[in-house]
């Protein structure tokens, strides 16, 4: 097996090769598996070799929300701490009240004392995407992309004035049905459909109750978010589907040895993958902290990992 997979004049190829070429002329007991698990163990396809299959790891869908509130967006001259923390306290927390769980990427302008600080203020609890895996935190990458494809249709050629429309783009969204709602983000906010700036007025308004109106608003919003939620679930539960679907799910115990990718710094033709690491903590069924030969630690996602097989 060296000499038909190791050797320069065989090309380190996978099972399927390998195995084609030593059946022509070898056979032993289990002989394809023999080969398999020889190739998994090899440390240089472990390294460099590109997968091409579904990245492992089932979907972790996020619990719906118990309570609503519209989109917002603010624009920012800077990314920094200070600006961060300014808009989260003056524009969030301070307007609509503390908010049960943020979830940020890791950047420096998120992962700080600063927010830290914040978080303990207002009893919020603080969560990180795992590094170089934006899946973490989907529903945010995805807003973030409508919003770029809509503002970039109204910028400027000098692409300088997309914070004079961001007000209007977020106004527009929030007016328009949600696909996993099946409502728009402000009836759920307000109990209510707003008036379209571009719709005539109504000329008579009726209440049957004067005095039951806000009897009348609980019953409404509590309707619809009872609809959003099972809206929500039922998108999940079809998405989970189509993710998980010809996928396989991870099974790393605490104390695996494991390869880790490199997004950084990399030549075409270094390693795709570094270490060994050994998983020392587990966050989820996909997520987990790893420490290396230098006790270095990191937050890796099963799709950016691979098992480390002994010979």
């Amino acid at each position: 097996m060296a000499a038909y997979h190791d050797h320069p004049l065989s090309g380190h190829f996978g099972t399927g090769r390998t195995w084609s070429m030593l059946r022509n002329t070898y056979y032993w007991p289990r002989m394809k598996a023999t080969i398999t698990s020889y190739i998994k163990s090899c440390d240089k396809c472990s390294q460099f070799n590109v997968d091409r299959h579904k990245p492992p790891g089932f979907l972790q869908p996020i619990q719906p929300p118990n309570e609503v509130f519209q989109v917002f967006a603010k624009a920012s001259p800077t990314n920094t701490a200070q600006d961060t923390a300014r808009i989260l306290m003056e524009e969030i927390i301070l307007v609509h009240g503390s908010p049960d769980t943020i979830i940020t990427d890791q950047g420096a302008h998120f992962k700080n004392e600063l927010l830290q600080a914040i978080s303990n203020l207002t009893c919020c609890k603080h969560i990180f995407s795992t590094p170089y895996h934006p899946q973490t935190n989907g529903q945010t990458e995805r807003w973030n992309s409508t919003f770029l494809t809509q503002i970039a249709k109204y910028c400027n050629t000098d692409l300088n004035n997309w914070d004079t429309f961001l007000p209007s783009i977020v106004y527009a969204y929030n007016n328009g049905i949600h696909s996993s709602t099946g409502i728009s983000p402000y009836q759920l906010a307000f109990g209510r459909r707003q008036r379209h700036p571009f719709n005539p007025p109504a000329t008579t308004f009726v209440f049957s109750k004067p005095h039951d109106y806000w009897t009348q608003v609980i019953q409404y919003r509590n309707a619809a978010l009872k609809q959003a939620k099972q809206h929500i679930i039922h998108q999940q539960e079809q998405s989970k589907i189509r993710f998980d679907k010809n996928r396989t799910h991870p099974n790393f115990v605490l104390g695996d040895l494991v390869w880790m990718k490199i997004f950084v710094g990399r030549h075409k033709l270094e390693a795709r993958y570094t270490g060994p690491a050994r998983i020392i903590r587990i966050l989820s069924p996909v997520s987990f902290i790893v420490e290396d030969e230098h006790l270095q630690q990191f937050q890796v996602h099963s799709n950016n990992i691979r098992r480390v097989y002994s010979r």
